[in-house]
């Protein structure tokens, strides 16, 4: 591959039970890794970063939705969506920023599994074997609380410090027995509730 992707790891999960109980519907929730070698390593503090980002972000976004899409049988299937990346520790912050955070990644991941939202993201710079939480909410009503999820992701052997791990993840249903509410069903907030009361300023430093 020209998106120099050293190897790709493919993480499924499936919520049987919770509590000792069975949840009402199984939940899957999975995520796709691409151990890539970083391009801007070396070269200092560069102003522009988008020739690497054009030639590379689709190609792993591709990658990555084949993945996803494999798992849970089609796009149809995928109900939330979420973002990662972790750069080595040799790399900038911007670089895993970078291969997620622009229509070349963004706009490919959400075309390919049929999403509307903006995509919920995390990212870091962390050593080989980092775990990262990577959230996930619903790909077309980002507001929907019982799509609001992590994944956790780890790959043993990466980041090393001259790579990105670039992080797809999704799920086909809501956290296990979903039931704080939506938006729609909230009440409105007392006044006592949004702001302190005097006494409570008074023991604020």
């Amino acid at each position: 591959m020209s998106a120099g992707i050293r190897r790709i790891v493919t993480v499924v999960e499936e919520t049987l039970r919770e509590v000792g109980e069975p949840v009402r519907t199984p939940v899957r929730r999975a995520a796709a890794v691409a151990v890539v070698a970083n391009p801007w390593l070396g070269r200092g503090i560069q102003d522009d970063l988008s020739a690497e980002v054009a030639a590379l972000a689709p190609e792993i976004a591709h990658a990555l939705s084949d993945r996803l899409l494999d798992v849970f049988g089609g796009a149809e299937h995928v109900e939330a969506f979420g973002k990662a990346a972790i750069v080595g520790l040799d790399g900038e912050i911007e670089h895993a920023g970078a291969l997620i955070h622009t229509p070349y990644f963004g706009d490919v991941l959400r075309h390919r599994t049929d999403g509307e939202s903006i995509i919920v993201f995390s990212d870091q710079r962390a050593a080989a074997g980092t775990t990262l939480s990577v959230p996930i909410w619903h790909k077309t009503r980002a507001s929907t609380r019982s799509h609001y999820q992590t994944v956790p992701v780890r790959v043993p052997d990466a980041p090393r410090p001259g790579e990105i791990a670039v992080i797809a993840a999704a799920s086909d249903g809501p956290r296990p027995n979903a039931r704080i509410g939506d938006r729609r069903t909230d009440t409105a907030l007392a006044d006592h509730v949004l702001n302190r009361t005097r006494s409570e300023q008074e023991l604020v430093p």
